[in-house]
């Protein structure tokens, strides 16, 4: 037997020496089950395993410490298959197994919000849009020459005392009587200026001045000889303003405009009792629906200041009709806004020149005078009962009234607050 100095020096040298090999442990077989014997299911022992298929070995990748490191094997960082956490191997050190995506609701909410935000906009801008369709057109535009361009934009509004559309028993109701024709019970022009207050101005009905082509006459009789486009040369000639827009309203429209507001409430100063008009009013601020609305605006018999008491109770209306449509409460009341809309469609009448954007903008200006940020005027008036060949008419003051034109003329409303009664 070699010593153990010569085993170390054939470790050393590499020298291999003869052994005798150790006998090889025998593996005694299990005895088959009694089954098996008989020619049934072979021993276990008998019944080879399918061999298990070849894993492939991924390529080794450098590692930090210098030696190279197999995918999956030891010293992989990473483990077996991918980072190793607290949940154990494949799962992320930040935590436990995927949890579903959650449903974020504020994301759900806003676009809840822009949908009925959308909704909201098409129906405010979609119920004017047909409404506008559904407006009635007139001849306004004057023939021969007319005053030149001023800076912003002048509308003339008009109520007509036309009983068109009514019958016996409604004209008997609103007192407007049976009256053939048609005159101009309200004349009144909006200036939207490009910059400055905005200014609603009344010329009353009898105010006495040139009718082109008539003479002398009361302006309200410039409509009734030749409607609208006779009327907007009379006003032109008498302001020196260039109308850009028209429109115009009956006694049965005024009612139902008045009403699909659910009535306008205003401060009356003293009691009124007035059978022309079929008023009965007691002072103080109370609710008017459509029909006593009209009588309160049609009255001037009863009213000590006759018709200039009487433009000045129209402004006041019509600012408060101005100022309820613009309200939230109507505007966010879709059967309100609905029912105004169709109301004023079937009681306006436009010119044929006269724009949505034009409409809009005298809308715009009436609101910003109803809200206390513009100017009510009067024309400048030098005698409100003159003598005149036609009977009782109201004379301007020819040098007030052509001061107050001319600023308008030129854009400026800065210093009309004088003219203010």
């Amino acid at each position: 037997m070699p010593s153990r100095r010569e085993d170390d020096l054939d470790w050393l040298y590499g020298r291999e020496r003869s052994r005798p090999e150790p006998e090889p442990t025998r593996v005694m077989p299990l005895p088959s089950p009694p089954e098996s014997r008989a020619g049934g299911v072979p021993p276990r022992s008998s019944v080879a395993a399918p061999p298990a298929p070849a894993r492939p070995v991924p390529p080794a990748y450098p590692s930090p410490f210098g030696r190279p490191v197999q995918p999956g094997g030891p010293g992989d960082p990473y483990g077996p298959s991918g980072p190793v956490g607290p949940g154990g191997p494949g799962v992320p050190a930040g935590g436990g197994a995927k949890r579903p995506r959650r449903r974020r609701p504020v994301r759900t909410v806003l676009r809840t919000l822009l949908v009925l935000l959308l909704v909201a906009l098409v129906w405010l801008v979609g119920v004017p849009a047909y409404a506008w369709n559904q407006v009635g057109r007139v001849d306004d535009t004057p023939s021969g020459k007319r005053p030149g361009e001023q800076p912003g934009e002048t509308f003339l509004l008009v109520g007509s005392d036309s009983r068109e559309g009514l019958s016996k028993a409604q004209q008997k109701k609103l007192g407007t009587g049976d009256v053939a024709g048609q005159r101009t019970d309200t004349i009144m022009l909006v200036y939207a200026p490009p910059t400055g207050k905005p200014v609603l101005i009344s010329l009353p009905r009898d105010s006495y001045v040139t009718v082109p082509g008539h003479g002398q006459n009361k302006i309200n009789a410039a409509y009734a000889i030749g409607g609208p486009e006779l009327l907007v040369q009379t006003v032109e000639q008498a302001t020196g303003l260039r109308v850009d827009g028209y429109a115009e309203v009956g006694f049965g429209g005024f009612v139902g405009v008045i009403d699909a507001l659910d009535g306008i409430r205003m401060c009356i100063p003293s009691a009124i009792k007035d059978r022309d008009s079929h008023l009965d009013l007691k002072k103080g601020c109370q609710t008017l629906d459509g029909t006593t609305a009209l009588g309160y605006v049609r009255m001037r018999k009863a009213d000590p200041r006759g018709d200039l008491g009487r433009v000045e109770r129209q402004r006041a209306m019509l600012s408060a009709v101005a100022a309820k449509a613009a309200s939230p409460a109507t505007v966010l009341n879709p059967s309100r806004y609905w029912e105004l809309s169709t109301a004023t469609a079937s009681a306006v009448k436009v010119g044929d020149d006269t724009t949505i954007v034009d409409t809009a903008r005298a809308g715009l200006a009436l609101r910003t005078v109803s809200a206390g940020d513009g100017l009510t005027l009067t024309v400048p008036v030098a005698n409100p009962g003159y003598a005149s060949p036609v009977g009782s008419a109201v004379l301007w003051d020819a040098s007030k009234a052509d001061d107050m034109f001319g600023q308008i003329a030129k854009g400026d409303t800065s210093k009309l607050a004088k003219f203010a009664q």
